[in-house]
């Protein structure tokens, strides 16, 4: 059984945050072919600091992900796959191995490097989930690399008084602490399932950088409708103290946020560090075998 918890108390926003601008995310595909809309890219890293990229899969096609994500590198941050549907085996070469489940979480520090695959472990059925990448400050990127699995039954999860169900992943939303904290990024990760007709607060410091994305449903945000498979960025402004979420009808929807770094960004494909002599350094590393 999952943990239930149901707050005292709803979160307090007096000054909430308005959206400053509705992205739609970008077609693509990566490891052996799986098709992928990108959401969070390149050009939005600074201004959504301290997260890099964001992408949603989901399909019952097993010819969009059957080719999963064989073997791959990365250096310099952390990646947090999020199931909705569907099954992966993960294996890296630091001996580490699991299996994500549908509700679980596999969160991977690559730290000075990893080598890992992501593979399906199905072959017919849908596939539905995410991928979150976040950026680790300069003294942590030479960290060594860590994994952790959660199951689905290991992740926090309340309801509201008024019937919305959320799954904390990180950080802590109205007292519930989530399965995984950190302290510099202080990143917040929560899965809202609102029914139709409720609204939901959640308190945030006002220099967090701050997204919702929609996979169901319709949010109302502000003065602004966030339509389904849509990401909507929060203004940051000096007095805002979170936000607050409406639905007219049964909507889900990702709220995901933290402190920004403000710190250089050098990327170069699964490398993501300060300077470009680092990147430098760390594919010569690859390619002499020194990563884990």
């Amino acid at each position: 059984m999952r943990n239930i918890q149901t707050p005292a108390n709803a979160d307090i926003v007096t000054q909430p945050r308005a959206v400053e601008q509705i992205v739609i995310g970008q077609a693509t595909s990566d490891g052996a072919g799986v098709k992928l809309t990108r959401v969070l890219t390149q050009h939005l890293q600074r201004r959504l600091d301290p997260f890099l990229m964001l992408d949603a899969f989901g399909t019952d096609q097993p010819e969009d992900y059957i080719g999963g994500f064989p073997d791959h590198p990365h250096r310099g941050f952390e990646t947090v796959t999020y199931m909705l549907q569907g099954r992966m085996r993960h294996r890296d070469s630091a001996g580490n191995e699991g299996l994500l489940a549908p509700g679980g979480v596999q969160w991977m520090t690559a730290g000075k490097g990893v080598i890992h695959s992501e593979l399906p472990e199905q072959e017919e059925g849908a596939m539905e989930g995410f991928q979150l990448w976040l950026n680790l400050p300069a003294k942590d990127k030479m960290v060594e690399p860590a994994y952790r699995d959660i199951q689905t039954e290991e992740i926090p999860e309340f309801t509201t008084a008024d019937g919305v169900t959320v799954r904390v992943i990180a950080g802590e939303s109205q007292g519930v602490a989530g399965a995984i904290q950190r302290d510099t990024t202080e990143p917040l990760y929560l899965d809202v399932h609102l029914p139709a007709g409720t609204r939901f607060t959640q308190q945030m410091p006002a220099e967090f950088n701050a997204l919702v994305y929609v996979y169901r449903g319709e949010a109302l945000i502000g003065e602004r409708q966030v339509p389904q498979q849509r990401m909507a960025i929060l203004k940051t402004t000096s007095d805002s103290d979170g936000v607050v979420i409406e639905a007219s009808e049964a909507t889900r929807l990702l709220l995901i946020a933290g402190r920004p770094l403000k710190e250089p960004i050098a990327q170069y494909g699964p490398f993501v560090m300060n300077t470009q002599e680092q990147i430098f350094e760390a594919i010569h590393d690859y390619r002499e075998g020194r990563l884990a």
